[in-house]
């Protein structure tokens, strides 16, 4: 049922809605009375009922309530928090089909966005792995002596007792810090935890925890926790060992590291090589192997100094500039043959896409992990004279909504 107040229609009881596809954010998109419908936990061609949780015009956010008529590859989620949680979306559907609607979804923002016929969905390279087990870091929080993650569109906690995607050895850590959750002598100070593993060693970080106090936290916590470290961890991957330091970024998914570095560099040729928002050196180190020269730049501190170390632990010859990306652009005056970057998700943005388009390097690589800025620097580029010679998803986030796209462009 449908009302309406100073001219602005609003529903005013449950409804009903047939999902037409799936939409970037994990949401599902249908149609009432001529305005978009998005509800999450559905699949394309489910009926499905819902309750409005926000509405604006043209758009209707919803909840589900009941599916009415399931889409035959649904299946039941094995995590019993799915649907609670926060952390995933795409439980209720097999992974294979994950892939095919995470493709789909590409192609889409590409389309909508950077108005890009992208290559058609058989031309999208898919690379993937164990959908399961498969995260390295994890945050933690904690309220009312009960440790799990944020619930659904919520900031409140949704207590867990195991989490299907994290490795063994930050379930094995999540049971004991549960466990620690009923001493007295649990600090009332720690509201969150950072756990990042390499399954032998594991760092705890208390964010924005006074020292002293996440000291004391950390020695008592170092007493029932195998193998954790108070400095900097080292992480066997890709070939090499990274030293990753408290606040250094590091992919999340265990299975797919060594992948991402051989989809990014594939095909890379050239005397002279440019990694921007290099990091750790992920992709610095397997370009000093492939390259004469490669200036990798990142603006962390604490990041390039691990880079700096893990590329004289290598053995490379490499050159780390501790600066800001589109800065270091600015001031070349050569393109170099090859230039890869991995932004955060907000993308690489307007002006370095007019500076990659006045050097023009011969080869570009983007490393994306948001489609719709991905689609927007694209479109830049492109606009450029540059071409999409290769797409590859690779599928990072299993059981999310969540993707990683490496696009490969050339003159």
């Amino acid at each position: 049922m449908v009302g309406e107040f100073e001219g602005v229609n609003f529903i005013l009881s449950d409804f009903e809605i047939t999902v037409e596809k799936l939409v970037y954010g994990g949401e599902g998109l249908g149609r009432l009375d001529g305005r978009a419908v998005l509800a999450p936990f559905v699949l394309p061609g489910e009926r499905v009922r819902l309750r409005a949780a926000g509405e604006k015009p043209g758009l209707v956010r919803a909840g589900l309530l009941e599916v009415l008529g399931a889409a035959p590859e649904r299946v039941t989620p094995p995590c019993p928090y799915f649907m609670r949680c926060g952390g995933c979306h795409y439980q209720h559907a097999p992974y294979e089909m994950q892939l095919a609607l995470k493709r789909a979804i590409l192609e889409d923002q590409l389309r909508r966005i950077g108005k890009i016929a992208p290559p058609g969905a058989a031309e999208i390279r898919v690379v993937a792995g164990e959908p399961w087990g498969y995260r390295n870091r994890v945050q933690l929080h904690i309220a009312n002596g009960r440790l799990g993650y944020r619930a659904a569109q919520s900031h409140k906690l949704c207590a867990i007792e195991r989490c299907p995607i994290a490795s063994p050895a930050i379930e094995g850590a999540m049971a004991t810090l549960r466990e620690m959750l009923g001493d007295p002598r649990w600090p009332r100070f720690v509201p969150q935890i950072e756990l990042f593993t390499n399954e032998t060693e594991m760092q705890l970080h208390v964010p924005e925890a006074e020292r002293p106090v996440a000291r004391r936290f950390f020695d008592w916590c170092a007493e029932r926790i195998p193998g954790l470290v108070a400095g900097a961890l080292d992480y066997r991957a890709a070939g090499h060992t990274w030293r990753v330091s408290r606040g250094s970024f590091f992919q999340v998914n265990r299975f797919l590291i060594g992948k991402l570095v051989e989809t990014a560099l594939d095909g890379a040729e050239g005397q002279t090589a440019l990694d921007l928002y290099a990091g750790v050196g992920l992709f610095s180190l397997a370009l000093a192997q492939r390259f004469a020269s490669v200036t990798a730049v990142e603006s962390g501190a604490r990041a390039a100094g691990d880079l700096r170390f893990n590329a004289e632990r290598a053995g490379l010859p490499l050159r780390v500039e501790q600066t800001d990306a589109e800065a270091w652009l600015e001031q070349l005056d050569t393109a170099p043959d090859f230039v890869l970057l991995d932004p955060p998700r907000a993308g690489i943005g307007k002006r370095m896409v007019e500076r990659l388009a006045q050097l023009r390097p011969p080869q570009v690589v983007l490393v994306s992990c948001d489609p719709a800025t991905l689609a927007r620097d694209l479109a830049g580029l492109m606009g450029a004279g540059y071409r999409i010679e290769l797409l590859t998803l690779v599928d990072l986030f299993p059981q999310t909504y969540h993707l990683e796209t490496v696009a490969r462009l050339a003159l």
